[in-house]
């Protein structure tokens, strides 16, 4: 880049305005930079009151991304839903550069691909298979068993996108549902018997890298519902699973922040589960658990500076999801004793509308001891709505 990054003329920009990118933006006005935003959506999302920088456009256009891309110094993503191809245009034409790059991003664009990057990098991943006719559901689920997962390749998240089929009646409907009739890619992915589910974020740029902590993410109904840091599991595998993270960073060229989520075999086996180009709900405990957050180091990746420290800042940390209760509009209730904790933290992320399940907020809890920190946590907030 030929601007200092470190300069109140740059302007760093965000794929996606929501609250990933609105805690990434935080950390980036400390540098003294602005901040640009591209949204897709009609509605004002959580980083637009925060700039006066502010773009809609659709994600699959390459011409709105470049009208984007020629206000900033520097791209970055919030979120997968876009193509690679798209990205690559959209740099090409307006000379900004874009990280992760779109190479990089190309490599795990969809959950086929990133399988197959994955594993020619010699990492061991989840027992997959692309469906491409009715034949391939039934003999995926004679060969891994019956119940497994059948996702859609490109755009799920938090439970979208993934149907659990336990015979070739709920397969044959839930790849209709997600679009296996009408040309979406749907993978098969089998279930496995785990302990736990782990994750590792890393930050990697030309300076070098750095490998947070192996926490455990807590899951219900697929979605995180807690994160526990460090991982209640021995240190060999918590140090696995982060040389895993960092060989998986590597295998694309990463620069920016990348998570990476694994399970914990019941026969000891570290699997890869899923990976992300940007910051993760399972990292969110790092902006007062560690020295140096992902959301800082995101900033820090993608404009080239050092990168800083990981180190945990106590013993234990804890991190609850707070997710909407209902349908209206949004705000925190019956948070006081949350906030009145020593060392609790509430983080209300500012979209206007609640709705179940909907990610609201969260709250992070520093203590001496995992599991009682962690209870602690789910204590204070099990009356919280939103």
């Amino acid at each position: 880049m030929d601007k200092n990054p470190l300069s109140a003329n740059f302007r760093l920009g965000f794929l996606g305005a929501g609250q990933l990118a609105r805690m990434s933006a935080l950390q980036a006005f400390r540098f003294g930079i602005q901040i640009g935003v591209f949204s897709d959506r009609n509605e004002k999302e959580p980083v637009e009151f925060m700039t006066p920088y502010s773009q809609t456009g659709s994600f699959d256009s390459a011409d709105d991304l470049t009208l984007f891309a020629d206000t900033c110094d520097v791209l970055t993503l919030e979120n997968e839903f876009i193509d690679s191809e798209v990205l690559a245009q959209a740099q090409e034409n307006s000379g900004t550069p874009i990280f992760p790059s779109p190479q990089s991003f190309g490599l795990i664009e969809n959950k086929l691909i990133e399988k197959q990057t994955f594993e020619n990098a010699g990492l061991s991943v989840t027992p997959y298979q692309l469906i491409e006719r009715d034949k391939d559901l039934n003999s995926f689920g004679e060969k891994h068993g019956w119940p497994y997962l059948l996702k859609s390749s490109k755009g799920g998240y938090d439970g979208f996108g993934n149907e659990t089929v336990h015979d070739l009646d709920e397969a044959r409907d839930a790849f209709k549902k997600l679009g296996g009739k009408d040309g979406h890619d749907i993978i098969a992915e089998a279930f496995v018997d785990f302990t736990h589910e782990l994750a590792v974020q890393v930050a990697r740029n030309e300076t070098g890298h750095v490998v947070y902590p192996c926490c455990e993410t807590v899951q219900e109904d697929h979605i995180c519902v807690a994160v526990k840091s460090p991982a209640p599991v021995v240190k060999s595998i918590q140090k696995k699973a982060q040389e895993m993270a960092v060989q998986a960073t590597k295998a694309i060229d990463g620069k920016g922040i990348f998570a990476y989520e694994f399970f914990l075999t019941t026969d000891g086996e570290l699997l890869l589960n899923e990976s992300a180009p940007r910051p993760h709900n399972s990292g969110h405990y790092t902006i007062e658990g560690c020295v140096t957050s992902q959301f800082e180091n995101h900033v820090r990746a993608v404009m080239g500076l050092p990168l800083g420290s990981t180190k945990l800042r106590s013993p234990a940390v804890a991190m609850v999801n707070l997710l909407g209760n209902k349908r209206r509009d949004a705000q925190v209730d019956h948070s006081f004793d949350a906030l009145q904790e020593a060392d609790g933290h509430l983080h209300f992320y500012g979209k206007l509308d609640s709705k179940p399940g909907r990610k609201m907020a969260h709250y992070t809890l520093l203590g001496n001891d995992i599991k009682k920190t962690y209870a602690t946590a789910r204590k204070l907030t099990k009356d919280i709505t939103i």
